[in-house]
C-alpha cells in the first residue's frame, strides 16, 4: 500500500509519519487525581497493544497529577487540554509527551505561548478540530463542515509554522463518516503533517465502529493517516482491540494468522461456526502472518481461497485440508482442526520466530 509522506514526529519516543507504522491511541477515563486507577487503565491498553494514551486535564490544579500519572505511564501520555492556554502549558512543563490543543477555543496569544512550550521541551502539539469547535460566523458561507474544517486547521498549523513550530500532528474530526473523510482528503492534499484519524462523539461501539471502519478504513486504504484512536463510549480497551483489527483488515498489520470463511449457506454440511471458532482456539498465540481459510464447500473452497496459506473445506462428508490453493488430504470434520493447526505450526516455522 503506498502511504502519503508526511514529517516524522515523535511522542515519547513512539514515531508518528514519516513512514512509522500507523500507530492506535486511546484515552483514560478515571479522574486524574486517581493514579493507581490511571495506570492500571494505562497498563490494560499497553497489553492491549496500544501505543499512544491521552489524558483530559480540564484544570490548572490538574496538570501536577497528570505528571505524577505520566512519569508512571507505561504509554507516551498526551495531555488533552481547552480553553485555558497556562493548562497545556502546565501539563507541557510536568512532562507530557504530546499535547492536544484546540486553536478554535484558545486565544491567539495563547497559541503562542502553548507552542513557545512545546518547543522548548521539544514535543509535538496536535491541532485538533472537530465539527463542535468550528467558527461559523458567517464567513464560510457557500462552504460545507469538511471544507471549514480544512480551511481552519490548516490555518492554525500555519500560523504554528510561521512561529518557527513544524512539530505538529492535525486531526480533523466531524461525527459524520463521510464529512470527516472529506474534511481530511482536502486537508492530506495540502499539507505534509501528519494525521490523527478518528471520528468525533461517534457514539456506542456498535455505532462507532460502522462509522470508524467507513472513515478510518477509507483513509487508510487511500495511504492517509499516521495515528489513529476509535472513539466509543466506553471501555477503552474495546477502543484499542477494534484500531488494531482495523489496521490488519486494510492490510497495515501482518502480525498473526488472519482467518478468512465464507458466511455458508445450503451446500455446507458442517457446522461452520463452530469450525471457525476452533481453528481460531488452535492458533492463539501465533506470530506468523499466516492467511488461514475455513470454507464451508467445494465452490468456496480451495478455488475461492486460493491466496490463503492454508486451510479447510468440507465437501460432502469429509474436509479438504490444502495448502496454496492445493488439496493436499482429506480428513474427517472431527480432526479436521487438530490437522489445520499442526500444519499452521509447521507453516508458521518456515516464516522463523
Amino acid at each position: 500500500m503506498e502511504t502519503r509522506k508526511t514529517r516524522r514526529l515523535s511522542a515519547g519516543g513512539v514515531a508518528i509519519g514519516g513512514g512509522a507504522p500507523v500507530t492506535v491511541q486511546t484515552m483514560t477515563r478515571s479522574p486524574l487525581a486517581d493514579i493507581e486507577a490511571g495506570l492500571a487503565e494505562l497498563a490494560a491498553a499497553r497489553a492491549a497493544g496500544c501505543d499512544i494514551a491521552r489524558a483530559a486535564v480540564p484544570s490548572l490544579a490538574a496538570a501536577a497529577a497528570f505528571g505524577r500519572l505520566a512519569a508512571r505511564s507505561p504509554l507516551p501520555l498526551v495531555a488533552d487540554t481547552h480553553f485555558d492556554w497556562r493548562i497545556a502549558v502546565a501539563a507541557i512543563r510536568e512532562g507530557a509527551a504530546k499535547v492536544r490543543i484546540n486553536p478554535g477555543n484558545m486565544s491567539p496569544d495563547g497559541l503562542a505561548r502553548v507552542v513557545e512550550a512545546a518547543g522548548e521541551r521539544g514535543i509535538p502539539v496536535r491541532v485538533g478540530g472537530n465539527s463542535g469547535s468550528i467558527r461559523r460566523d458567517g464567513s464560510g458561507m457557500g462552504r460545507g463542515l469538511p471544507e471549514l474544517l480544512a480551511e481552519e486547521t490548516l490555518s492554525w498549523a500555519e500560523r504554528m509554522r510561521g512561529m518557527g513550530f513544524h512539530d505538529i500532528v492535525l486531526s480533523l474530526k466531524a461525527n459524520s463518516a463521510a464529512d470527516t473523510v472529506r474534511a481530511y482528503r482536502l486537508a492530506a492534499a495540502r499539507t505534509d503533517l501528519p494525521l490523527h484519524l478518528g471520528v468525533t462523539a461517534a457514539g456506542p461501539r456498535e455505532d462507532a465502529l460502522l462509522k470508524s471502519v467507513a472513515a478510518v478504513g477509507s483513509l487508510l486504504i487511500d495511504g492517509i493517516g499516521d495515528t489513529i484512536r476509535l472513539s466509543f463510549t466506553g471501555d477503552p480497551l474495546g477502543e484499542v482491540r477494534a484500531g488494531i483489527d482495523l489496521l490488519r483488515a486494510v492490510g497495515l498489520r501482518r502480525d498473526g494468522p488472519e482467518i478468512i470463511a465464507c458466511p455458508a449457506c445450503g451446500r455446507c454440511r458442517v457446522d461452520l461456526p463452530e469450525l471457525v471458532a476452533r481453528v481460531k482456539a488452535g492458533l492463539v498465540g501465533m506470530s506468523a502472518p499466516l492467511r488461514v481459510a475455513v470454507m464451508g464447500c467445494e465452490v468456496n473452497g480451495p478455488g475461492e481461497a486460493r491466496d490463503a496459506d492454508i486451510g479447510l473445506a468440507s465437501a460432502g462428508g469429509t474436509v479438504h485440508l490444502f495448502v496454496k490453493g492445493e488439496v493436499t488430504g482429506k480428513v474427517s470434520a472431527a480432526e479436521a482442526v487438530e490437522r489445520l493447526v499442526a500444519a499452521a505450526k509447521e507453516l508458521a516455522g518456515a516464516h522463523g520466530p
